[in-house]
């Protein structure tokens, strides 16, 4: 098998202790590209005594790194964060390869977003207060220890840095499994931690399932934390595998985020952007926005708007510049979507584009129809359960409390969007809505905003100040003087 460009040289290796090295066993997993559904590597399936190992080498790094001054971590972080800039180009084309993200969205987004999680992480540190004085107890905040981080194959990298950056910041050492769907990314950052100058022990990687790998990594005695990002069912999980052990568990889970419109909304200005949110990333994204919540006496406006922007969307090979949209990442995940495209058919939701099936002109490849559907009931499966697709469901609504009934009647509470040109009415509307992050009328991209989720959507906190203290204890010195 002849790798393509980019593809990482060591997939049959594993990062422990400051250098690359071969697994317990010689189990290799495939690697497939969703563009060409041809096996594009393999990487090594880890199992115990991976974990074992790379957890070892956390432990032993923990006491020097917890004690190396701020400004030695921070250095090493901004020189991470260069590197990350620097291989841009290589990151794009791997991430395009293996979840089949567009080229220009690679570029644009999965890897700068990546690299400002390290920034901000170097940023918080640099300032942080790690110990307080009130009333003569001194408030003091210590890294929790040897963290186990698992994550997933929609974001690979992103998710990678939102993790490792702000672990290693607070002053932790960590065990990483990311997603076996979309391991070559990692591998390729792995290979600028080392060259960043990080000391050896203070990041490890294991390749491996979440059966395997992530479930060895969440009961393990001497890992102290660990932070998933995943689906409902690996949260709860790797949760109770936790419980024996009594460790920290954060988790980012699933969502099904409402973007609800305010009679007074911009509808032409505010409609199309909402619909490249719900879809962003093929709507392979936790927080995307696929419950449009609108005035009644405005479908026929929203649905006109909604179908002319999904219908001029380019749907295409992943390496194409002109490609907005590439295919699903994998495809257990293309037949669920197509799955539940079927379900909103037979619940009798009305169809405006899209629809089952593969896009024309691709025999080949996970490639699925942007899809909107309208005058959909929220008891509805589509309005109900995650798709991480394509997907977008519109809802009518008769009244604002209605609206933000419709809002609430979930069992997620990852995001949310609320569109209106009354600010003060938009805020009370987002203040009404159970979700860890409301939008008002699409904001820039905030990285030091919290991001996680309320009841099934998980719980902790990822991004900037607040992600950064999910890893760390805090201690009281009672007496301090």
């Amino acid at each position: 098998m002849t790798k393509p460009s980019y593809i990482p040289h060591n997939t049959g290796q594993f990062y422990i202790n400051g250098r690359w090295q071969s697994p317990a066993q010689a189990t290799m997993l495939a690697v497939i590209n969703p563009a060409t559904e041809e096996v594009i590597a393999e990487v090594a399936q880890g199992s115990s005594p991976d974990v074992d190992r790379a957890v070892a080498a956390a432990r032993a790094a923990m006491p020097g790194w917890a004690a190396t001054p701020v400004t030695d971590r921070a250095r090493i972080l901004g020189k991470l964060h260069e590197l990350i800039l620097e291989h841009q180009e290589a990151l794009a084309q791997v991430l395009s390869l293996e979840m089949g993200a567009a080229i220009g969205f690679a570029r644009s987004m999965q890897v700068p977003l990546a690299a400002e999680h390290v920034r901000v992480a170097r940023d918080v540190l640099s300032t942080y207060a790690f110990q307080k004085i009130e009333n003569g107890t001194a408030i003091v905040r210590e890294p929790i220890g040897v963290c186990g981080l698992i994550t997933p194959w929609n974001w690979p990298l992103y998710q990678i840095t939102a993790k490792v950056a702000p672990a290693i910041a607070a002053g932790c050492t960590v065990v990483l499994k990311p997603s076996e769907l979309s391991p070559l990314s990692a591998l390729l950052f792995a290979q600028l931690v080392h060259d960043a100058g990080l000391p050896a022990g203070v990041f490890n990687l294991v390749n491996g399932d979440g059966a395997e790998v992530g479930a060895a990594m969440a009961a393990h005695p001497d890992i102290d934390m660990i932070s998933i990002t995943g689906s409902n069912r690996a949260g709860a999980l790797v949760a109770q595998a936790a419980a024996p052990t009594v460790k920290r568990v954060t988790q980012e889970l699933g969502g099904k985020s409402p973007n609800v419109f305010l009679p007074d909304a911009d509808f032409a200005k505010a409609v199309p952007p909402g619909v490249m949110s719900a879809l962003r990333n093929v709507g392979q994204s936790c927080s995307a926005p696929t419950r449009m919540i609108v005035p009644r006496n405005r479908l026929a406006e929203v649905e006109a708007l909604a179908a002319t922007t999904a219908n001029a969307i380019v749907v295409g090979a992943p390496g194409s510049e002109d490609t907005v949209l590439g295919p699903i990442a994998n495809e257990a995940q293309f037949k669920r979507v197509q799955a539940m495209i079927e379900a909103g058919l037979a619940e009798g939701a009305k169809l405006i584009c899209g629809g089952p099936g593969r896009v024309d002109g691709f025999a080949k490849g996970f490639y699925t129809r942007p899809t909107v559907f309208s005058q959909v009931d929220n008891g509805m499966r589509i309005a109900q359960e995650e798709i991480f697709g394509p997907v977008l469901c519109i809802i009518p609504y008769d009244t604002l409390d209605e609206a933000v009934a419709i809002a609430n009647d979930t069992v997620y509470g990852l995001g949310a969007h609320v569109q209106g040109q009354d600010l003060d009415q938009a805020r009370a509307v987002a203040a009404r809505i159970r979700a860890g992050q409301v939008l008002l009328n699409y904001p820039a991209w905030n990285p030091m905003a919290p991001f996680g989720g309320y009841k099934r959507s998980g719980n902790g906190r990822e991004y900037g100040l607040h992600g950064f203290e999910e890893y760390l204890e805090i201690k009281a010195i009672v007496g301090f003087g």
